[in-house]
């Protein structure tokens, strides 16, 4: 079976929110995570979404 969707990562500022097996990068500030969240989705080759005013997740469709 090969998965052609999965989530890369998940970039947060409330990390009680947050469990599971995808890499998971907690930010201090709403500025910080969308820092991250841009630089991620350009080096993971991913798209970024908002999730939330403090989640986001990196994909790959």
């Amino acid at each position: 079976m090969e998965f052609k969707k999965y989530i890369l990562a998940v970039i947060t500022t409330n990390k009680s929110k947050i469990a599971g097996g995808a890499p998971i990068f907690t930010c201090e500030t709403k500025e910080e995570m969308e820092f991250v969240a841009a630089n991620l989705e350009a080096i993971l080759d991913g798209i970024a979404h908002g999730l939330g005013e403090d989640l986001f997740v990196i994909v790959k469709h």
